[in-house]
């Protein structure tokens, strides 16, 4: 996969919400996106599904450019699990086949158990438990741990995880991060995050800034030669400390 100096301008004449992202992904590893409010991370992301279309550049999945692939097509290749976490209302498992409609109770509990969220399927009493409208009936982690393990269900090529784990404690999210990791055919993996916790241990990291990639790397790398992200790490590292 490839970014070929890519970027997008909303509204003609406006400045660009991204410009001129080139980095290159292999099958299989995992993509730390990173930067601060308003930097361009989900904007990043979103070009990989067409959510928005670039308007400069190129995307590519497989050698192919992503504008000439049909759009249903491709994503149906993405699971993408966004900040907000949307339940319905319906069973749990009802849920988790929202968009794999033939998927096992197998295949659900192994996602499930990928996304760290078995305890909040025991806790609420199995795959058949009802889930209120828009999961009122769940605390934050668990809704994003179900719609992690949703996503996973679909068994996508590419997983994007755009701020999805910020409800989780440090822990959860680690053992969320070591499960995908050691997944059976595990997919491309991009977690948008503004905690370097949680990306620092990436093949890949991108740091945003102001809609302009400052840094491609990974974690060491980007300490030593990248001022945002040793800037980002520091006041975070801190603050750890300072609870500790």
């Amino acid at each position: 996969m490839q970014f070929a100096h890519a970027g997008i301008c909303y509204n003609e004449g406006a400045d660009p919400a991204l410009a001129d992202v080139s980095f290159s992904v292999l099958p299989g590893e995992t993509v730390g996106v990173i930067g601060g409010t308003g930097s361009g991370k989900s904007t990043l992301v979103n070009l990989i599904p067409r959510f928005y279309e670039a308007t400069e550049g190129r995307v590519f999945i497989d050698g192919q450019d992503v504008k000439a692939l049909d759009p249903a097509a491709l994503r149906r290749r993405v699971g993408v699990v966004p900040q907000k976490a949307v339940l319905f209302k319906g069973t749990i498992r009802e849920n988790l086949q929202w968009g794999n409609e033939s998927a096992s109770d197998e295949d659900i509990m192994r996602a499930v158990h990928i996304a760290q969220a078995e305890d909040v399927v025991a806790a609420k009493g199995g795959l058949d438990a009802l889930i209120e409208q828009g999961g009122r009936n769940l605390s934050g982690g668990q809704r994003q741990r179900l719609t992690i393990a949703r996503a996973l269900v679909r068994k996508p090529d590419i997983l994007i995880l755009d701020d999805s784990s910020s409800a989780l404690d440090f822990a959860t999210d680690a053992a969320l991060r070591k499960a995908l990791r050691e997944m059976d055919g595990r997919p491309t993996v991009f977690i948008v995050s503004q905690r370097t916790s949680s990306i620092q241990h990436a093949d890949r990291i991108v740091v945003l800034d102001d809609g302009k990639a400052v840094g491609v790397g990974d974690h060491l790398g980007l300490l030593e030669t990248c001022p945002v992200y040793r800037e980002i790490y520091e006041s975070q590292f801190k603050k750890e400390a300072a609870r500790a």
